[in-house]
């Protein structure tokens, strides 16, 4: 813990040094001027590090030159490196307007020369006191910050894992239902069309019964991928409904895009060239859609969205498989 006094007289630098040293304070750094305390708390260049990285308190003489106390009181005050070191000044004069002046700049407290041993010592012990507290307290909010901000990391992955599908990645039900609130009140206040999309794997459970649960669970996490490739904007969204049903949601999409849509990922589906080999429909694994758009109104819900995806997903299904179906 270091003290830095900063005097034009090098016979007050001494006398202050000697008292210092008397008391037990050994390690005593000196300036001479306000230019040689910037170089020794490493004011000048902001990328170097000072030179006393511990200096705890700061002994001014108020009256130097070129550049007196409270001048250099006040620059250091106003550098971020070390304006928490606390500066005590030291006058020969009773100046009122000086001393105000000086705490203005900056300064915690003040003695006057002739100087007085035990006067000092109380000063320094009592400033250096307080100076211990500060920063164990500083260090404490600095610990805090630090775990507060891992607990706001943490609860953000915990909300973002709580809304993904453990097995693909892709949302899950509670996601798809918040996001198409979302976008059903986004869609009524700015006119727009909502579309939505439910997807089916063509006969999942032969599929599963065939080549086991593990191939099962691979071919959900391909087709969640190939969904959401498929897709071009941030703003679509895919969830898993439960079991082999997806859900895509697209704000602000026209009918005829949004089967456009459906097309493209029935194909990218098909693309995969996963074997099938107890589906009636392909040798591959196919996907049937069905696709539902509206422009919403306050009198209405998504409910009813969801409804007509389901029903034109239930005609493709109907109407052979493997295909995309409009409600």
């Amino acid at each position: 813990m270091s003290i830095l006094i900063v005097d034009d007289s090098r016979t007050h630098r001494l006398l202050l040094e000697a008292i210092l040293r008397g008391a037990g304070h050994r390690d005593v750094l000196m300036a001479g001027s306000a230019a040689e305390a910037y170089e020794r708390l490493g004011m000048n260049d902001p990328d170097a590090p000072p030179i006393a990285l511990d200096v705890q308190l700061i002994l001014m003489d108020i009256l130097m030159s070129p550049v007196d106390g409270i001048e250099a009181c006040g620059r250091i005050a106003a550098c971020h490196r070390v304006s928490d070191i606390p500066v005590v000044m030291v006058s020969a004069l009773n100046d009122e307007v000086k001393l105000q002046a000086a705490f203005a700049a900056g300064a915690v407290d003040y003695v006057t020369k002739p100087i007085r041993k035990f006067e000092l010592l109380a000063r320094v012990r009592h400033i250096l006191r307080l100076k211990h507290e500060m920063d164990l307290r500083n260090a404490r909010e600095r610990d805090l910050l630090q775990v507060t901000g891992k607990l706001t990391i943490a609860n953000e992955a915990l909300q973002q894992l709580s809304l993904q599908d453990a097995l693909t990645k892709v949302g899950n039900r509670r996601r798809l239902d918040e996001y198409l609130s979302t976008e059903w009140r986004r869609a009524i206040r700015n006119g727009s069309t909502l579309s939505l999309i439910m997807v089916d794997i063509d006969h999942f459970k032969a599929y599963n019964d065939t080549y086991g649960h593990g191939a099962g669970d691979d071919i959900l996490t391909q087709v969640a991928g190939t969904l959401r490739d498929t897709l071009r904007r941030a703003a679509d969204l895919v969830a898993r409904c439960g079991g082999e049903e997806f859900a895509i949601v697209l704000p602000e999409t026209s009918h005829e895009h949004a089967l456009v849509i459906g097309e493209s990922i029935r194909h990218a589906v098909e693309a995969l060239a996963v074997e099938h080999c107890r589906s009636p429909v392909s040798a591959r694994v196919t996907i049937s859609a069905g696709v539902a758009s509206t422009v919403p109104v306050q009198e209405a819900s998504e409910a009813a969205l969801l409804a007509q995806a389901d029903q034109a997903l239930y005609e493709a299904k109907r109407a052979g498989r493997n295909r995309v179906h409009s409600a």
